[in-house]
This record gives structure tokens, C-alpha cells and sequence, in this order.
């Protein structure tokens, strides 16, 4: 009987114990594998997964994009456009929550490349600010270096240019256009969107230089160098309207005749886009004028001119706020410059603040054939001022600033600046 249980005992526990050999075995196999190759594990990292969550599908109903009858030429005018964006945010949802206050900047330049030698360097430089804004300011930007329409070109490019923007940007509900020689020279000021929530077109200018009927009545009673336009029907009819008397049509020399004969001032007898555009406001004040907010505030568009030999004061009068205000010269991220501009506002008083956008009209930076009236090479140095002047409100965010305005040098900020703390 004994060794018959010895028999029993060694036939039960065999199977159990030949399972832990294997087990057993298995982990030392996997650690010698491990041990072997943990440091390809570790350079390549984990096996690449296909993944999809952050990508926003585009639902399969049917939008506007996919009328073959759609165009995007100027010369064709847009209809229902209201109801063919809304239709499209409705089936993008994560577009139409954010959709209000968005803008986009649309800018651009000519084709080939330019003529004047450093041209190309200061259209590049331009083009770099506009990108630091919308950085800053959760915008984005479009350049545009062809022309849509072959018979728009130079100033009336501006016009299909906006339109097709609208068309590819539902999401968009303001177009800024903004030229290629404007410079944005405050980094920190947030566009009031709010106080034009019942307008759809912001320039630039003056009432009485734009509506009145007197000596006053001017071609330069606003800017269409820097143009803010709601992404709307009303938008599309202007554009539509304002194209009919640029060299789209054969009536464009009338045009230029008429609008010559309105404003005194105009030195070029052909029609233009700016007195263009005043000529609809003024009238067809009713129709376009009551949705047109003209901005006097702060500097939408500032011209260079008026702005001689201020950079280097504000520069000097801002370092000095600073120097008062611990708030504002604390280091902070990028992303907070938005914030310390608000900020700022508490300490202005009545202080002069710095021009939002300094554009350098009549300079053409590219072809070099400057408004002869400007002397010399008085545009190529007051541009790199301007530039280097809101650069430097960049490059503080990075650590450094420029010490001279004309210079490309630049050196660490010390911690406290421009109150250096011991």
C-alpha cells in the first residue's frame, strides 16, 4: 500500500512540476531576449501606431465644394454665400465654435522677382512680421505671389486674391488684407473685433474726407492698404461691385476719367482701387456705407511718414513704463504677450502708444521706384527701422533685443530689463 501511494504521489506532482520547469524557462528566455536588444528598444521606441483622433474628417454630406458649378474666378458673382457657409460650419462644428473672432491675413506680392537688390530681403522681412503677429495672436497667414486674374494686377490683385481666401476659408470670419510693404508695429494690440460687430468692412480713415461733398472729399480719405472684411454675402457683392471698375472690364478708363474728375487731389488719371472704393462708399453710402466702419482710434493703417523719427522715443518712453511697472517687465511666454498688452493698457494714460501698423506706402520696396518726392534711400532705412523696431518686441519673448534700431546685432537680455535688479 506504502508504495503504491509513492506511485500515486509521483504521477500527480509530475505535471505540475514539468509546467513550472517551462514557465521558468520561458522567463529566462524573454530576459536573455530583452537583455540582447533593450537598446534598440530604446533608440527606436515603441512601434509606430496609425492613428486618426487628431485629424478633423470631412463628413461626406454634400458642401458647395462639390457644386461643379462653382467658381472661384472674380468675374463670376457669388450667390447664397451666407447660407453655403453656414451650411458648411454646420457640418464642422469644431470650426464653427471658434469661428467668430477668427482672421486670417491674406498679403502677397508680385510673381517674379524684384528688381530692386534688396527688395526681395524686405518683402521677406515683411512677410516674417506678419507671421510673428498672427504666432503671437493665434492667427494665420496667406501670401499670395501670383495673380488670380491676369488683367488685376498691382493694387486690384488685392480683390480675387480675398475672394478665393473667403472660399477656401469658411472657417474665417475676417479677412485681413494687409499689403505687402505694411509693417505691424505694436506685436502686443489686439484688433477690436467686438466694436465692429455690425460692420463687415474696417479701414482706415476719415468721414469727412470719404462722404462729404466739399474741398474735403480726398482719394486718400482712407486706406485700402490694410482692410479688415467679414467673410459674408454683403462682402462677396462688394468685391463683385468694386472689381466692375478695375481693368476687368472695358470700362476701366471711363472709370479713371470719372474718378479724376471727383477727386482734386488724384495726380494719376487712371482708376485705382482705393478711390474706387471710396467712390462706392460715398455713392452708395446707403447700400455699402452703413456696414462700413472707418477707424480713427488707433492706427489701422498709419503712414510711414507721420511716424519719423518716433521709434526710437517710444522705444525709450515703453522702456521707461517698464521700468515703473514690475508687472510688465516680468518674463513671460510668447503666448502671454496677448495678456501683458491688456495689461499695458492700465499704464498708457495718456501717454502716445505705438503705431499698430506702419505701411510704407509709396516706397514699392520691390521695383525701387519710389514716390520721387522721398529722397535717396530714405524708404530702405526707415522700413528696417520699423522692422527691426517690432522685432525687437518679438525678440525679447527669446531673451535678446536689439540696442539700436539700424543694427542686426543683438545681446542677452539681463534679467530685469530694463530695470537691471541686483
Amino acid at each position: 500500500m506504502t508504495t503504491l501511494k509513492r506511485k500515486r504521489g509521483c504521477s500527480i506532482g509530475f505535471p505540475i512540476f514539468k509546467g513550472t520547469l517551462f514557465v521558468l524557462l520561458l522567463l529566462l528566455l524573454s530576459a536573455s531576449w530583452f537583455k540582447r536588444n533593450q537598446l534598440t528598444i530604446l533608440l527606436t521606441g515603441p512601434s509606430p501606431t496609425v492613428t486618426t483622433s487628431e485629424v478633423i474628417q470631412d463628413p461626406s454630406e454634400k458642401t458647395f465644394y462639390d457644386d461643379p458649378k462653382l467658381s472661384y474666378s472674380i468675374e463670376k458673382p457669388m450667390k447664397q454665400w451666407d447660407k453655403k457657409r453656414s451650411d458648411w460650419l454646420k457640418l464642422h462644428p469644431s470650426f464653427a465654435a471658434a469661428s467668430r473672432d477668427r482672421i486670417l491675413i491674406v498679403t502677397g506680392s508680385q510673381p517674379t522677382p524684384c528688381k530692386n537688390n534688396i527688395g526681395d530681403h524686405l518683402l521677406l522681412r515683411c512677410f516674417k512680421n506678419k507671421v510673428d503677429y498672427c504666432r503671437i495672436h493665434n492667427c494665420e497667414v496667406y501670401y499670395s505671389n501670383v495673380l488670380l486674374h491676369p488683367k488685376m494686377n498691382s493694387y486690384w490683385s488685392k480683390i480675387p486674391s480675398i475672394r478665393s481666401a473667403m472660399m477656401a476659408h469658411p472657417e474665417v470670419e475676417w479677412i485681413w488684407w494687409l499689403d505687402a510693404d505694411a509693417v505691424v508695429t505694436d506685436m502686443e494690440f489686439e484688433i477690436p473685433l467686438e466694436r465692429y460687430k455690425d460692420h463687415n468692412l474696417v479701414a482706415h480713415g476719415w468721414s469727412n474726407m470719404v462722404y462729404d461733398e466739399s474741398e474735403n472729399k480726398s482719394w486718400t480719405g482712407l486706406n485700402a492698404g490694410s482692410l479688415l472684411i467679414r467673410n459674408c454675402q454683403w462682402s462677396m457683392d462688394l468685391l463683385h461691385v468694386w472689381a466692375q471698375m478695375g481693368p476687368l472690364t472695358s470700362n476701366y478708363e471711363t472709370w479713371g476719367r470719372i474718378l479724376t474728375s471727383i477727386f482734386k487731389d488724384k495726380l494719376f488719371p487712371v482708376s485705382d482701387d482705393q478711390s474706387s472704393l471710396i467712390y462706392l462708399l460715398s455713392r452708395q453710402r446707403r447700400k455699402w456705407g452703413g456696414k462700413t466702419y472707418l477707424e480713427e482710434g488707433y492706427d489701422l493703417e498709419g503712414y510711414w511718414i507721420a511716424s519719423l523719427g518716433k521709434f526710437e522715443r517710444l522705444k525709450k518712453e515703453y522702456d521707461e513704463m517698464e521700468d515703473e511697472a514690475r508687472v510688465l517687465r516680468r518674463r513671460h511666454s510668447e503666448k502671454m504677450s496677448v495678456w501683458y498688452g491688456e495689461m499695458r493698457e492700465r499704464y498708457l494714460g495718456g501717454k502716445e502708444r505705438r503705431p499698430f501698423v506702419t505701411h510704407f506706402t509709396g516706397c514699392q520696396p520691390c521695383s525701387g521706384d519710389h514716390n520721387p518726392s522721398y529722397k535717396g534711400d530714405v524708404c530702405w532705412r526707415e522700413m528696417e527701422r520699423a522692422l527691426n523696431f517690432g522685432d525687437n518686441q518679438v525678440l525679447g519673448n527669446y531673451g535678446f533685443v536689439r540696442k539700436d534700431l539700424m543694427e542686426s546685432s543683438v545681446y542677452e537680455v539681463p534679467f530685469g530689463y530694463p530695470r537691471v535688479e541686483e
